[in-house]
Parts: structure tokens; C-alpha cells; sequence
């Protein structure tokens, strides 16, 4: 052990700076040939003129450089025919394989622009190339499309069609129907996919732990439960954690620990999901100081609580108006090194604007900031419409800057009722700077908003600033 120590604090020999140094320096030369390949197609005016000149150039394509073009095209909202034409141009190189990234990045450029005829023709391509980079993965990819647009049976229709496509078309891929469906549809269309399809795979544990989440029914779930047994499908924690969380938010608390008990005496040992589920079921029953027991009892079993339990902890006594033992506990988070979220914050900010209390609104909001925790725009709509609701402009505008200079929550929401407290108060200088703020950052104000500072523009003889911004707007919605 003495001589492994030794070694692990020798000097790094040169050559190894040198070969980190290499590394380094070819990522970020990878990174600037992406930057101008993918500048030079996208200014190029059509397809015609992207075969030309990819014929007119010998340009060295390596999967790190098509995948960082690719990628570029993704994140920029590009043109999907360009970034196509230049996949199909890498494809036809000789000696060239698409990675599974690149596949799966251009299917799902062509899906968020819904060109899903193109879609089956890539996939027809790949599959005569290197059938081996269209995997689960890229199923879903694609099917995550499909369900954001298309009804649940075109959805279905779509998985079927991958088994042209995919080797092991097996379980792991009804899962990952399961799974898109779950995410872009509703768990109620997951589960009945799942009795249609069921005796044409075999259903695993993740299946079933896909499928059991959710259930607002502890019937329906109990039932699920008890097919997943007959199958042979032992649970884990997860299937545990489903049926407690049910339980729990149907304020059946006895039967969430008579699941704990049975999860001990298959030597499965409770985890802080199992209990934050538990201090949100005290809760619902009206009993938050039994749920601030449990975060002790958790530590007794080895589970130390995180940000969510102590959350649902703190969620308990704001429902209960006890903010006294709401703030006890976010200084105990705190101590324990814990860092509260935005969802903390937001529980006090709630009850302080329902209760129409800004002082306590705005202490808070600085202890937020100075914790270095930004708002999310839940956090910022509380503010700011309490602050409307007093017709606080200073408060307001000290939030909005904030959020200029952060780039936290949404401006475009935030905007609306901003721009309202400072018509109604007739700050329009302020509305226009905020307005122009705005605009710099690349956000279109409503039309609504607009058309109350066109009017106050128009009342005050401003036609200067009123055809500045007018021009602006034009611009963004172009």
C-alpha cells in the first residue's frame, strides 16, 4: 500500500502532458472544422449547390467531424435537407461508417421538422450500409417524434415497422415503446399498448417498472402488482417504490409501511425515494410533524434524506401555515450541507403570494440569490405578479435585471405582467427599456404587450421609438 502511495504522487512524466496537451488541442481543431463546414452548408443556397461543392473539395470526414456538424444542425435549428444531404454525402464516401450519434442526430433532425417519409428512407439506407447502428435506441429516438405529433396507433404502426430494421427485435424494444409512450402520451395509453402487445414479448422488470409508475388507482396498481408476481417477475425497489407512492397519495399510509415491511423482509431496504413518498402521505393526512420524524428515522436505518424529502418535509408545514417549522427545516438543510432548489423556494413564495406578502417575498428572494440558487420562472410568475398586485415597480425591475443578467426564467411570460404594472403605472420609459432588453436577448414580447405600449407610445407623441420598436418586432416574427 506504501509503495502504491508513492507512486500515485510521482511527478506525471512529460510525455503525458504532451499527449494530454495533443488531446486537447485536436478536440478543439475538430470543433472549429465543425464550426466552418457547418457555417459554409448552411450558406449555401440549395441542395444542388451542397452536392457541388462537396465535389468540387476533398474534404477529410472523420466520425467526430460529422457528428459535430450533425450536432451543430440539431442545436441550431438548421436546415434538415442540408444536414440530409450532407449525411448521404458521408455515407458515399468510401471507407466511411456513420456512428450510431450521426444516425440517430439525423433521424431526429428529420422527426422535429416531421419528415418521416424521409425518415423510413434513411433507416432503408443504414440498413443496407451498417444495419448495426440502428439499435433500440434509435427506435426511440424516432417513435418520440412520431408520438409528439402522430395518435397512438400511428404510433404503434411506426414501432412495428422497425422490425424490417432491427435484428433483436425483442423486449428491449417494447420497452422502449413503453417508455415513448409513457412520455409523450399518458400512461394509460402505455398500459393498454401493453395488454395488446403483451403475448408477442416476453415482459421483464423493466416493463413492468415502466408501467407501474403513476397509478392514481391503488386497485388497478395491486392488480398490476399481482400479474407481474404470476409472471415470474420478482420486484425491485423500483416496483416497491411504485405501489408506496400510490399508496401514499391516496392517503392509504398503512398500507405504504405494510410495503415497507414486506420490501425488509425480502432484505430490499428502503431508499430516500420510499421514504420522501411517506413524508408526502403524512402530509396529506394532516400530519407533518409524524413526517419530520421520519427524516430522522430514515438516518437510523442508514438513508440519509436529500433536497426532495427534506422538500416534501417542508411542503407539509406550508400547507399547514406553520412557516415557523418550514423555515426550521431549510436551516437544517442547510446545515447539513444541503443546498435548497428553486421547488424549496417555491414552496414559501407560494403561501407569501397567496397571502399577499411581499416583505417576507422579498427577503427571501435575497437569501435565494445570495445562496446562489436562481429562480426558475414558477419562482419569478409569484413574484412578479405579487409585486403587480401592490404596483411595486422598483422590486419588479430589480427581479427583471436579473433575469437579464442571469438569463434565468421566461421572458416572454414574465414580460407580459411586467410590461402590465408598468403601463398601468405609466413608467414607459421603463417599458421600453425592458422591451429593447428583451429583444437583445433574442425574445419576441406578445402582441398583446406591444399593443399597450404601442398605445401609451402614441398617446405621448413618441413615434421615433414607437417605428424602432414596431421594426423590431417585425423582425422577430420574420
Amino acid at each position: 500500500m506504501r509503495n502504491l502511495r508513492k507512486l500515485s504522487h510521482r511527478p506525471r512524466p512529460w510525455h503525458a502532458d504532451m499527449l494530454l496537451r495533443s488531446f486537447s488541442s485536436a478536440e478543439t481543431s475538430t470543433n472549429a472544422d465543425a464550426d466552418r463546414l457547418y457555417d459554409t452548408i448552411r450558406n449555401l443556397s440549395s441542395t444542388n449547390d451542397l452536392k457541388q461543392y462537396f465535389n468540387s473539395r476533398k474534404i477529410v470526414l472523420s466520425n467526430e467531424l460529422v457528428d459535430g456538424v450533425l450536432k451543430r444542425f440539431r442545436f441550431s435549428h438548421g436546415n434538415p435537407l442540408q444536414a440530409l444531404e450532407f449525411f448521404r454525402h458521408a455515407n458515399r464516401r468510401r471507407g466511411f461508417d456513420h456512428s450510431g450519434f450521426s444516425v440517430d442526430t439525423m433521424l431526429y433532425i428529420l422527426g422535429r421538422s416531421r419528415k418521416f417519409d424521409l425518415i423510413w428512407e434513411v433507416l432503408t439506407e443504414m440498413k443496407r450500409t451498417d444495419r448495426s447502428t440502428i439499435t433500440p435506441r434509435t427506435m426511440m429516438v424516432v417513435l418520440a417524434r412520431v408520438a409528439k405529433v402522430c395518435s397512438v396507433r400511428q404510433t404503434v404502426e411506426s414501432f412495428r415497422m422497425f422490425r424490417k430494421f432491427i435484428p433483436e427485435f425483442d423486449t428491449t424494444c417494447f420497452n422502449a415503446l413503453l417508455r415513448t409512450l409513457c412520455q409523450e402520451k399518458s400512461m394509460h395509453d402505455a398500459r393498454n399498448v401493453y395488454h395488446s402487445l403483451k403475448r408477442d414479448f416476453q415482459p421483464n422488470l423493466q416493463t413492468f417498472n415502466i408501467l407501474l409508475s403513476g397509478w392514481k388507482s391503488a386497485e388497478e396498481a395491486e392488480n398490476f402488482f399481482e400479474e407481474m408476481k404470476e409472471m415470474g417477475v420478482k420486484p425491485d425497489i423500483v416496483s416497491y417504490n411504485s405501489l408506496v407512492d400510490v399508496y401514499c397519495k391516496g392517503r392509504e399510509i398503512d398500507n405504504a409501511y405494510k410495503v415497507v415491511e414486506k420490501m425488509r423482509e425480502e432484505d430490499i431496504s428502503p431508499d430516500v425515494i420510499t421514504y420522501t413518498s411517506i413524508i408526502g402521505g403524512l402530509g396529506l393526512i394532516g400530519q407533518p410533524d409524524k413526517a419530520r420524524d421520519v427524516l430522522k428515522e430514515m438516518k437510523e436505518y442508514g438513508c440519509y434524506p436529500d433536497v426532495a424529502a427534506y422538500n416534501a418535509a417542508i411542503r407539509n408545514y406550508c400547507i399547514a401555515k406553520r412557516l415557523g417549522d418550514a423555515y426550521s427545516l431549510l436551516d437544517e438543510m442547510e446545515s447539513k450541507g444541503l443546498s435548497p432548489n428553486s421547488t424549496t423556494y417555491n414552496l414559501f413564495f407560494r403561501i407569501f403570494y397567496w397571502s399577499n406578502d411581499l416583505r417576507h417575498s422579498d427577503g427571501l428572494y435575497r437569501r435565494m440569490m445570495d445562496a446562489g440558487c436562481l429562480p426558475n420562472t414558477q419562482s419569478c410568475m409569484f413574484l412578479i405578479k405579487l409585486c403587480k398586485r401592490q404596483e411595486n415597480v422598483d422590486f419588479a425591475l430589480e427581479i427583471w435585471n436579473d433575469m437579464i443578467q442571469k438569463g434565468f426564467g421566461s421572458y416572454t411570460l414574465v414580460s407580459d405582467v411586467l410590461f402590465d404594472l408598468l403601463c398601468d403605472v405609466g413608467k414607459l420609459a421603463e417599458a421600453e427599456k425592458c422591451f429593447l432588453q428583451m429583444v437583445e436577448k433574442g425574445h419576441k414580447p406578445s402582441n398583446v404587450s406591444f399593443r399597450r405600449i404601442k398605445v401609451l407610445m402614441e398617446l405621448a407623441n413618441r413615434s421615433e421609438a414607437l417605428q424602432n420598436l414596431s421594426e423590431k418586432m417585425r423582425i422577430l416574427q420574420s
